[in-house]
């Protein structure tokens, strides 16, 4: 799996321009990131890898987080790992659609037949194109192959050691397949289930939304005070910000210990504008020092309101509507004339124009006190959502995640705390939030890019769907209930009585993407990869998704395979743009990576993100990639100078005191390296790696390249250039995780195969060699180059005498780097003097 041209030497003007364009096609040709899948289990070190969303571009954020999962990677494969590192695409859910929507000009509607020769128009126009689910499932799967063609170029471009003959798609047959198979098989365990239940709706995708989905953001709102009515104890004050949903009232509820409403408890208040009745009753999340400590519940308002509905056995007033207005019709309840023409002035509007009117009618009634009071709260929003969730009841599909199952949520505890995490106190956000769940694990969405839900139903006498499931054969699997036919059935016995009707919800995005482990890894299609690859070394992410990608990823394993998906969690920080906020698309404060790319180099921008520690939120930085740009052209021409001195012409054994030296100082960082990249702390890694670099170039260079400039045979000068032959390919192997491209460069003017196939440094440092030894050397010469500084001197300037002050021990660990020391710094004379002081101290006598 390595490259065997010939070596063809350092060329005369090493440059970074076109490296990319070098390795990247040969790396893949040659083969040098293909995962053997012959290896064993305890050969193979395999990744999770996040699938990005292809629905629009990739950018900066992107590349840092996954450069550093790459330079994980690479150590692992010059560790002698197999590495299972394949990259998937995320073409699922309502990104996709909602870039299809704009890209071609087009709406789904699904009652439209097929067009299968439908052509989208050349220049969309503001006005959609109305087309069916089957004409626009297909322009969802056509963008997509172009996106990712694109995201790929990218990838490579910036050196990511993916084996590309191992892709996946979270939409394509086999993801389908394995979804809906994981999901028939949680149906039969009981784990799936269908229910009919207050349900968080996003009303512009009229779509049902999961816990994990929302967000809150900060919208202006008004308490307006509304005046019920008790026959025994008068006018009671209720604050609300939900006036519009006092046709939904089903009970007022305060607490328990509140003194000024016991005697309510298990009374009946009447509802001004409508005359319903409703009872007054306790529940402890009523809030004393919340508006009047007065609550009404309404089906629904927010999440409490279905607490209170669960918990207290409250019956159901449902006013709205899956597009987000109220229902036409008044809900069970609202009997009477008076209820009826209330609701009737409410029928039919959005919440904010029902606000209005149901305040005026309160108004004309004089059952509100006083003005309303303004202020900015906290709302519910569907994350890629722009108008507030709302609460309606419907029917849909759960998976059990330990919200309501408290033995199921003590194991998905466990499995966090049996989980390494990196850095370790991520792991407290995973607890909280399987702490703080208030309900199962809502799956169906009412979308139509997707996987399908794989049910039918029959139908009865008069054609309407029943409860009873018709199940699809394994062997079928992918299925789409709503163009497929099932088994003992016909086409024309769809939505027929006696016939069957296709489940019409596509399952959520999360529901597949929790299966990337088993997707990538073939669970249930290629039992023999599984085993090999399962469960993954790593999964590496971003620390705002434990809540959805990571745990739902565990819920699937924990309840499919009784056993964590990954053995570590590698969470990656966020980018920050100037101003200390986060990079996204949805802010318009992104940078793209192409442009850094183009202006800076691959290496350059892999430097920067690697250099950021785990887990920590980073400053977008063009400084620290000028850094890294410096460091690979350094490379390059350090490689060159070596070269040019014949190192590696012989192999002989290393001598001299300052050589054996460098060779421990060496060992030192090669193991200090290696245990911080097997704790995943490839930022503290590269600093001690790229700290001995720099001395490599800037002192120990210095300091033997006129002894290495000696005759052939001269065993002084075969110590230097052994020792310079060996410092940089363990430097070179070092730095190869994060800048590939100029390691592989220089690699390759003098070493067989790639560097990045080459075993990663297991170094023995020389018996009785000392790595301080190389510290005082640099030390002496730092303070000879200082004089010549101050006095304006070029660093070719004789020094007449070089004398060191300090103890004994020190002067006589300097004596054995005395020559190198001398023939560096031009000095004529050496003097040694013994002082009382704890380290050496420089007098210099200039020409």
């Amino acid at each position: 799996m390595t490259h065997t041209s010939a070596r063809p030497g350092a060329p005369d003007k090493p440059t970074l321009d076109g490296l990319e364009s070098k390795w990247a096609p040969l790396w893949d040709e040659q083969g040098v990131y293909a995962f053997d899948r012959s290896a064993s289990r305890e050969q193979v070190y395999s990744i999770d890898t996040p699938p990005p969303t292809v629905s629009g571009s990739l950018h900066v954020g992107h590349v840092f987080s996954y450069t550093q999962t790459d330079a994980v990677a690479r150590f692992q494969r010059m560790r002698g790992k197999q590495v299972f590192y394949p990259m998937g695409w995320d073409d699922n859910g309502l990104p996709t659609e909602r870039r299809v929507q704009n890209y071609f000009g087009v709406r789904c509607e699904p009652s439209l037949p097929y067009d299968p020769d439908f052509t989208p128009p050349e220049n969309p126009g503001k006005q959609q194109i109305p087309v069916s689910r089957r004409n626009f499932i297909e322009l969802c799967e056509r963008l997509t192959v172009e996106d990712e063609k694109v995201f790929e170029s990218l990838w490579r471009r910036l050196g990511l050691s993916v084996d590309w003959g191992r892709t996946y798609q979270t939409i394509d047959g086999l993801a389908r397949a394995i979804s809906q198979r994981m999901f028939l098989r949680n149906l039969a365990r009981g784990e799936a289930y269908r229910a009919e239940a207050p349900t968080l709706w996003d009303v512009t995708f009229r779509t049902a939304v999961a816990q994990a989905e929302l967000e809150d953001r900060e919208r202006p709102s008004a308490y307006h005070h509304l005046l019920f009515h008790s026959a025994e104890f008068g006018p009671l004050e209720i604050a609300t910000t939900r006036p519009e949903l006092l046709p939904a009232c089903v009970a007022l509820v305060a607490h328990p210990e509140d003194a000024r409403y016991r005697k309510l408890f298990g009374t009946t208040v009447t509802t001004p504008v409508f005359g319903v009745e409703v009872p007054v009753l306790a529940h402890r999340l009523a809030d004393p020092e919340k508006g009047t400590g007065l609550v009404m519940v309404c089906t629904f308002g927010d999440t409490t309101d279905v607490v209170w509905w669960r918990e207290l056995d409250l019956p159901t007033r449902g006013v709205l509507g899956r597009d987000g207005r109220f229902l036409p019709d008044a809900p069970a309840g609202l009997d009477s004339e008076r209820a009826r023409a209330g609701y009737a002035e409410l029928a039919g509007a959005t919440p904010h124009t029902a606000r209005e009117r149901i305040v005026r009618l309160l108004g004309a009634e004089g059952a509100l006190a006083g003005e309303p009071r303004h202020f900015n709260h906290l709302v519910k929003f569907y994350e890629k959502g722009d108008k507030p969730l709302e609460i309606v009841t419907s029917r849909q599909w759960y998976l059990r995640n330990g919200g309501r199952d408290a033995e199921l949520r003590e194991r998905l505890l466990a499995r966090g705390r049996e989980l390494a995490w990196h850095p370790e106190h991520m792991q407290h956000r995973y607890q909280a939030w399987v702490e703080g769940l208030a309900g199962d694990w809502l799956i169906s969405r009412q979308r139509y890019f997707g996987v399908p839900v794989p049910l039918w139903y029959r139908c009865d006498a008069a054609g309407e769907p029943t409860d009873e499931l018709i199940l699809p054969p394994d062997d079928a699997l992918p299925i789409d209930p709503t163009s497929d036919v099932p088994p003992g059935f016909t086409a024309d016995l769809r939505d027929a009585p006696g016939g069957f009707t296709g489940d019409p919800d596509v399952m959520d995005t999360w529901a597949t993407s929790s299966l990337t482990p088993q997707i990538a890894s073939g669970w249930s299609v290629d039992d023999d990869l599984f085993r090999r690859v399962f469960p993954m070394d790593l999964r590496p992410q971003a620390h705002e998704i434990i809540r959805t990608w990571l745990f739902s990823t565990v819920v699937r394993a924990e309840l499919e395979h009784d056993e964590l998906p990954w053995r570590n969690a590698a969470i990656s920080g966020w980018i920050l743009d100037p101003d200390r906020k986060k990079m996204s698309k949805s802010k318009g404060n992104v940078v793209t990576p192409l442009n850094l790319l183009d202006q800076h180099g691959s290496d350059a921008v892999r430097y920067w993100a690697v250099s950021a520690r785990p887990g920590t939120d980073t400053a977008f930085e063009v400084a620290q990639m000028k850094i890294g740009r410096r460091l690979a052209i350094k490379i390059l021409n350090a490689t060159k100078f070596v070269l040019g001195l014949g190192a590696g012409a012989s192999p002989a054994a290393v001598t001299e005191p300052l050589d054996r030296a460098l060779l421990a100082r060496l060992a030192q960082v090669a193991d200090e390296a290696t245990a911080l990249l097997e704790g995943y702390d490839y930022a503290r890694a590269l600093e001690v790696t790229e700290r001995c670099f720099w001395l490599f170039c800037d002192d120990y260079l210095e300091l033997v390249k006129n002894r290495a400039y000696g005759d052939p045979g001269d065993p002084a000068a075969e110590s230097a250039r052994a020792t310079l032959a060996h410092a940089l390919s363990v430097l070179l192997r070092l730095l190869a995780p994060y800048l590939p491209f100029a390691t592989e460069e220089a690699w390759s003017w003098w070493q067989p195969g790639s560097v990045h196939r080459a075993p990663w440094p297991a170094e023995t440092p020389p018996a009785d060699a000392d790595a301080a030894l190389l510290d005082l050397a640099s030390e002496a010469i730092a303070a000879v180059r200082k004089a010549k500084s101050a006095a304006r001197l070029s660093m070719r300037a004789d020094v007449a005498t070089l004398t060191a002050h300090g103890p004994s021990p020190l002067l006589a660990a300097l004596r054995q780097v005395a020559p190198d020391v001398r023939s560096a710094g031009r000095v004529g004379e050496l003097t040694l003097e013994e002082s009382d002081a704890e380290a050496l101290t420089y007098e210099i006598a200039l020409q």
